[in-house]
C-alpha cells in the first residue's frame, strides 16, 4: 500500500506522482509533476485539494495509512482546476464530510464542472474554520491563475497552502526542496511562471503586496504541483517577485522555421550581429522545439525576434501556433522584429511585425524580407539587424 509522507507535525502528503506526463494543455513537462493533496489531522482531519481523476487510488491509499478516510470531515478545494478537483464528487462518496469549502468562484468553477452540491460552503479573505487543534484561514487569490483560486493557511503549524501558485510541473519522490537538485528546479520553477502565471504579473506584484501587509511568514509553502518549500520557503516569494516585475537582461531570442533553410540562414547572421554586440542570444527553430520552452527563454530577455517562410500566402503554421501562444502570456518589455523568406508574397512577413506590435513589443525596424534564397547582401542586412537589436538592449538596460 501507498504511503503518507509526513511533513510536520500534523500534516501529512497524501498526494500523487504522474510521472509519465508529457503535456499539460500544450505546456511540454519533460519532467512529468505531482498532484499535492494535504491531510491535516486534528477534531476535524481536513483534505485540503485532492488529485486528478485518474490517481484517485493512490491518493486514497496514502489517505488510509493514516486514518479511515470516513473520519475526514472537512475538504478545501484551493483551485477548481481539474488536475486538482478531478478526484473531488469520489472524494467526498468515499469520506462523506460535513463540508466542502471553497471560494465563490470556486462554487461556480465546481458546480460548473460536476453539476452537484457537494456539501459546498463558500469562504472568502480573511474567514477562518477551527479545526479543533488548529486554525485554517483563507486568502483569496484571484486570477493567480484561475478566478477561483485561493490559498489556506494552517495558523498554528504555519504552513501556507498556495495551490498552483508557488509550484512547478516536476515528478519527484523527494518532496521536499532541500531534496532536491537546484539546477533542475529553477528551470522547471521558471518555466512554470513562464507559461502559467506571467500573463498575471501585475496581480502576482499586488498579492505579495497583500501578504506582506499580512505579516505571513510561513515556515513552510506547499503547492499542488512539485515539492514543499520547507528549507527557504521566502526563496520562491522572491523569485516570484523578481520574474513578475519582467526586468529584461541582456538576452535576445530569435525564434523561427524554415521550409527550405533560407529564413534559417537569416536567423544566424541576425543571432551573429547581436552577440557582436556582447548580447546572449538564444535562437529556437520550431522544428526541433516545443512553444512552452519558447516561453521560458523569453522570461528573462530583452528582445523577441520572429522568422517565418511563406506558405499559401500565410506564416508558416508552426510560427502561428507560437505567436498566438506567446500573446497569451504576455510578456512585457520585449523590443523585437520580424524577419523571414517568401517566394512571391512577402506580405505575410509584415503580418508578424503586426503581431508583435499588437503583443505589445516595441518594433525597432521593418521587417527584412528576402525573396527566395539570401544572398550576401541580404545576409549582411541580417546581420546589421541583429547588432541594431544588441544596440538597442544595451541602450535600454543602461538608460
Amino acid at each position: 500500500m501507498r504511503q503518507a509522507v509526513k511533513i510536520s507535525d500534523n500534516v501529512y502528503w497524501v498526494g500523487a506522482i504522474d510521472w509519465n506526463l508529457r503535456d499539460f494543455h500544450g505546456y511540454s513537462t519533460h519532467r512529468g509533476t505531482t498532484y499535492n493533496a494535504y491531510l491535516v489531522l486534528g477534531e476535524k482531519p481536513t483534505l485540503i485539494d485532492t488529485v486528478k481523476k485518474e490517481f484517485y487510488d493512490e491518493m486514497l491509499e496514502r489517505i488510509q495509512s493514516v486514518i479511515d478516510p470516513k473520519k475526514i470531515q472537512i475538504i478545501i478545494s484551493n483551485h477548481s482546476e481539474l488536475d486538482h478537483s478531478g478526484a473531488l464528487v469520489q472524494t467526498v462518496q468515499a469520506t462523506e464530510p460535513e463540508e466542502v469549502y471553497v471560494s465563490p468562484m470556486g462554487l461556480k468553477n465546481l458546480m460548473s464542472h460536476f453539476h452537484q452540491d457537494l456539501r459546498f460552503k463558500v469562504v472568502k479573505t480573511g474567514d477562518k474554520i477551527n479545526i479543533g487543534s488548529d486554525v485554517i484561514s483563507f486568502v483569496e487569490a484571484r486570477m493567480l491563475h484561475w478566478p477561483d483560486s485561493m490559498f489556506s493557511y494552517l495558523e498554528k503549524e504555519n504552513i501556507l497552502f498556495s495551490n498552483d501558485v508557488f509550484g512547478m510541473h516536476y515528478a519527484t519522490s523527494r518532496l521536499f526542496d532541500d531534496e532536491n537538485d537546484e539546477k533542475i528546479w529553477m528551470t522547471e520553477a521558471e518555466k512554470y511562471y513562464a507559461n502559467i502565471v506571467m500573463p498575471y504579473s501585475d496581480i502576482v506584484l499586488r498579492f505579495l503586496e497583500q501578504l506582506k501587509k499580512m505579516n505571513l511568514s510561513p515556515k513552510m509553502i506547499a503547492p499542488d504541483h512539485g515539492f514543499i518549500w520547507r528549507k527557504d520557503p521566502a526563496r520562491i516569494v522572491e523569485l516570484y517577485g523578481k520574474w513578475a516585475a519582467q526586468k529584461p537582461t541582456n538576452k535576445a531570442v530569435i525564434v523561427y522555421d524554415s521550409m527550405w533553410g533560407s529564413s534559417e540562414k537569416m536567423a544566424r547572421q541576425i543571432a551573429d550581429g547581436i552577440s557582436s554586440c556582447g548580447t546572449q542570444v538564444k535562437v529556437v527553430s520550431m522544428h526541433h522545439s516545443d512553444r512552452s520552452d519558447v516561453a521560458l527563454e523569453l522570461l528573462n530577455s530583452a528582445a523577441l525576434i520572429v522568422g517565418t517562410p511563406v506558405l499559401n500566402s500565410q506564416i508558416f503554421p508552426s510560427m502561428a501556433d507560437v505567436l498566438c501562444y506567446l500573446k497569451g502570456i504576455r510578456k512585457k518589455n520585449l523590443i523585437g522584429a520580424a524577419f523571414g523568406s517568401y517566394g512571391w508574397n512577402g506580405a505575410p512577413i509584415d503580418s508578424v511585425t503586426k503581431m508583435l506590435e499588437e503583443m505589445g513589443v516595441e518594433i525597432i525596424s521593418p521587417a527584412v524580407k528576402s525573396p527566395f534564397v539570401p544572398d550576401d547582401k541580404m545576409l549582411n542586412q541580417c546581420y546589421e539587424l541583429g547588432v541594431q537589436i544588441g544596440q538597442k538592449i544595451n541602450e535600454k538596460l543602461h538608460a
